[in-house]
């Protein structure tokens, strides 16, 4: 594999970037526009009804965050400037034809000038609705796929998916590719046509009998769990994500696809500056409900290789790829961009830091304005003792209480309540990531590696567009970087 110059390439391109008002897409956005000012024009994709509520999105959900401040400081008085006349903004939908994009103009112009396609529309909840995710993830990457098709210049088409797709084998979770109807678990009969008929006949009949709007949300997120783990899946964000690359492998014909899968994405590592995160992501759930005080145990084995990549490395890794395969027709590339077989971060390092940051800064409390002291997180090995610790040390007491609170004509309230929440809160957590904290294999990212190599062999700018974890050191990422991070930025 032979590389140029990753700006050179950067220049003078028009890109789309579908999810505009994403995590990762945010990212991508500011280091195009940072490290190469004379890129051509990006379209930026995100839902919104008219060009006035986009641009709305776009102002106070994207350049107007912390994440776009050493570009705002190096353009001054010209910031504004700067980024309009390098971005265009459209209201639109994946889960739609044409991207939901109503403009006819627009849309030939696109076609017309569209170099490379981005796709960073998902949606990432674990639990989401199975229409909704339906919709965005899977086929949401078939109307991406056939708006790229259209694109009469078109070099890549770039999927972001997640590295849970994946199946096993010897414990390695492997880097390739999904045929149709292939499933994790070897059930037959997965049919991506068939889902959604189940999804619309579900959906139908809950109109049918006047659900609620609650009641149609709650059993949509069960039917999506229940498909997702039929098939071997844990839940329905990785089992749509996992469709939405079947029809897109079965269907690109000669468009250039590559499919990058990251592990659990966490703050930036470096770029545009250490410690920029948005939203809870996976782990920084088990941040959170520790750091306030919700979290005393989860079962995991405390040997458990925790995949974890910064943010920063994701896109750079993107960028490259990008670059690597253009113009390369009907080839499919699969990219997993993780840390677990080359700087494997165990699960009991991970409790540890935690442990040792919040001790030296804890969470002031906003009711009572007392800091919040943590304990060392039980780690139960098994699912069988993290049950058993929930009913001594948690459903027992708040059986008791409830009794007590009765007696009382409802005088323990507050803390019944709090309690509740407390373990509802766990048990929600535990159901959705438990998988993850028995994971027994790591990532192969021989893919990766690779491109990694052929970076460096060529000589292009790997100090702008690095992506090695081998050079993270945990303990100081975690303790000076992303932990600050979430507390600055997550917490509330």
């Amino acid at each position: 594999m032979e590389l140029t110059s990753v700006l050179k390439f950067l220049e003078n391109r028009t890109i789309l970037v579908t999810g505009a008002t994403g995590f990762l897409a945010k990212i991508f956005v500011e280091k195009i526009l940072r490290v190469q000012p004379n890129v051509k024009k990006l379209y930026l994709l995100l839902r919104a009804a008219d060009d006035k509520s986009a641009m709305q999105r776009f102002n106070t959900e994207v350049v107007a965050k912390d994440l776009f401040k050493v570009l705002r400081e190096k353009c001054g008085a010209n910031f504004t400037t700067f980024v309009w006349q390098r971005t265009k903004i459209v209201p639109g939908d994946i889960s739609c034809e044409n991207l939901g994009v109503n403009d006819s103009n627009l849309l030939e112009e696109m076609w017309r000038e569209v170099d490379i396609v981005v796709n960073l529309a998902a949606t990432t909840n674990f639990d989401e609705r199975y229409d909704v995710a339906l919709g965005i993830n899977t086929f949401g990457a078939r109307h991406v796929l056939n708006f790229a098709k259209k694109c009469n210049k078109l070099k890549v088409l770039l999927h972001v998916s997640t590295a849970y797709v994946c199946g096993e084998k010897e414990g390695l979770m492997l880097e390739k590719s999904y045929n149709m109807g292939e499933t994790l678990n070897g059930t037959l009969g997965l049919d991506i046509e068939a889902e959604k008929k189940v999804m619309d006949k579900t959906l139908k009949q809950l109109e049918a009998e006047n659900a609620s709007e609650k009641a149609i949300t709650t059993t949509m997120k069960e039917l999506g769990l229940e498909r997702a783990r039929k098939y071997g899946w844990p839940n329905t964000y990785v089992f749509t994500k996992t469709m939405g690359e079947m029809l897109m492998g079965k269907l690109k014909e000669d468009v250039p696809l590559v499919i990058v899968r990251p592990t659990i994405i966490t703050s930036t590592f470096k770029e545009p500056f250490p410690g920029w995160v948005e939203g809870i992501r996976t782990i920084d759930s088990l941040v959170v409900g520790y750091g306030k005080g919700r979290i005393t145990c989860f079962p995991g084995n405390p040997k458990t290789i925790l995949d974890v990549i910064p943010a920063d490395m994701v896109v750079n890794a993107m960028i490259v790829s990008m670059m690597a395969h253009a113009d390369q027709r009907g080839s499919e590339t699969i990219y997993q961009i993780g840390s677990s077989l080359s700087n494997p971060l165990e699960v009991i390092n991970f409790r540890d830091y935690g442990f040792n940051y919040f001790t030296k800064n804890p969470w002031i409390n906003k009711v009572d304005g007392k800091p919040i002291v943590v304990g060392k997180v039980t780690v139960l090995s098994s699912m069988d003792s993290f049950q058993r610790y929930l009913a001594l040390h948690y459903l027992l007491p708040l059986k008791g209480l409830e009794i007590v609170n009765t007696a009382c004509c409802q005088y323990f309230q507050g803390k019944y309540s709090e309690l509740y929440r407390k373990i509802k809160f766990v048990i929600r957590l535990i159901d959705l990531y438990g998988p993850y904290l028995f994971f027994q294999t790591v990532f192969d990212d021989l893919n990766a590696e690779k491109l990694r190599m052929a970076a460096k062999d060529s000589g292009i700018e790997t100090e702008v567009f690095y992506f090695d974890p081998k050079t993270i050191n945990w303990e100081d990422y975690f303790m000076k970087i992303h932990l600050p991070g979430v507390v600055r930025y997550v917490f509330k």
